[in-house]
């Protein structure tokens, strides 16, 4: 019993779904749903062959098209989501001069999704580590994380791949380079004394990488071959903004935001997911607002905060059994505010005597 629980787990992890079902809302019949993949014909990723004569690539490949062929619903989240991403993407590709297939590392890095975060903490549609992300220009840390950003971190992440073909002078290598690290992949080139992805023995999981991908792009070129049909109104549009530049002289909360914008709290961070906490810092922001909202927002936003009444610096002296939480509540702030202030985390240990600072209107 022990084991089919764990497989029942693994396999529900394989997917952003709860159960891998077929459109009809059942599991996909095991008898059936293998018979559309067969691997003929020749396959490639950015122009260059994968090479099916081997017998143990040809396995790694078909593998990765039956996981990825029988994970229905992923599949179904990865069409819908690519119809909101992909233009971008695409755009910058072809501006760049860069292969179209390099869109597919984001489908197989974040399922196209902004806020997931990996064991090894790379986060974002293209799952930078904070170190290359860095590296890349991109901004990181507690209150903004450009690697959630489609814009910026698409950016960073082609001009990053771009460096890599031009150091390994391959995109399979790129790719690879992408996926485990430059350092990682020249020190195995050079102590194995190999050249080409498909011959160089790396981790595991770069092994699969790059056959991962391929069969991602082969299903997604053609989704009717594999039984995936949908219409225009099924997948999710483009998100339609206005790009303005605001400086902020001081912290604003993100609900003065939205209300300047005439929108929500929920809106502007979905249109913004850089933005981490509930308040937008100090400084120059290119920030997205719902289309139409840019006209007037300034002046409005001028306005509401002209309304605020001027805050009052105090101070809470911790009493034995106080918590952030509790203190929080007995001064009517928000606990995201006493933690703002005070420069601190829920994770921190408070002791009796100790000094929060705090504001009242």
């Amino acid at each position: 019993m022990r084991v089919i629980v764990l497989v029942v787990f693994f396999l529900i992890g394989l997917t952003d779904t709860p159960w891998a079902q077929s459109s009809d809302g059942n599991p996909p019949h095991p008898g059936t749903w293998h018979k559309k993949i067969k691997i003929e014909g020749s396959f490639a990723f950015c122009d260059e062959p994968v090479p099916l004569d081997n017998p143990a690539i040809f396995e790694a490949f078909e593998k990765e098209m039956l996981l990825a062929a029988w994970n229905q619903p992923q599949v179904l989240l990865w069409l819908k989501r690519a119809y909101r991403v992909f233009p971008y993407i695409e755009q910058e590709l072809t501006r760049r001069g860069l292969p179209d297939d390099l869109k597919y590392i984001a489908v197989v890095e974040s399922a196209l999704r902004p806020h997931v975060r990996s064991h090894k903490n790379a986060v974002g549609y293209w799952q930078f580590i904070r170190p290359t992300a860095v590296r890349y220009g991109l901004r990181v840390d507690r209150d903004i994380d450009q690697r959630r950003n489609l814009y910026h971190a698409t950016d960073a992440a082609l001009r990053y791949l771009s460096d890599l073909h031009t150091q390994f002078g391959s995109w399979t290598l790129a790719a690879a380079a992408y996926n485990s690290g430059e350092n990682r992949v020249a020190s195995e080139m050079k102590r194995q004394g190999v050249d080409n992805f498909y011959q160089l023995y790396l981790p595991l999981e770069t092994q699969r990488y790059i056959v991962k991908i391929v069969a991602v792009k082969e299903i997604m070129s053609d989704p009717a071959k594999y039984g995936y049909e949908l219409t225009p109104s099924e997948l999710y549009l483009p998100l339609e903004f206005d790009r303005i530049t605001l400086d902020a002289k001081r912290k604003l909360p993100i609900v003065m935001i939205a209300q300047a914008a005439h929108s929500y709290y929920k809106e502007i961070k979905t249109f913004n997911p850089e933005i981490r906490g509930h308040s937008l810092v100090e400084g120059v922001h290119s920030l997205h607002l719902p289309k139409g909202a840019a006209q007037g927002f300034h002046q409005r936003l001028k306005g509401l905060m002209a309304r605020q009444k001027p805050a009052i610096n105090k101070v809470y002296v911790v009493k034995p059994g106080d918590t952030l939480i509790g203190i929080a509540n007995k001064l009517d702030v928000s606990v995201d505010a006493l933690l703002a202030w005070n420069n601190i985390s829920l994770k921190k240990r408070i002791y009796p005597g100790d000094r929060l600072k705090y504001k009242t209107k």
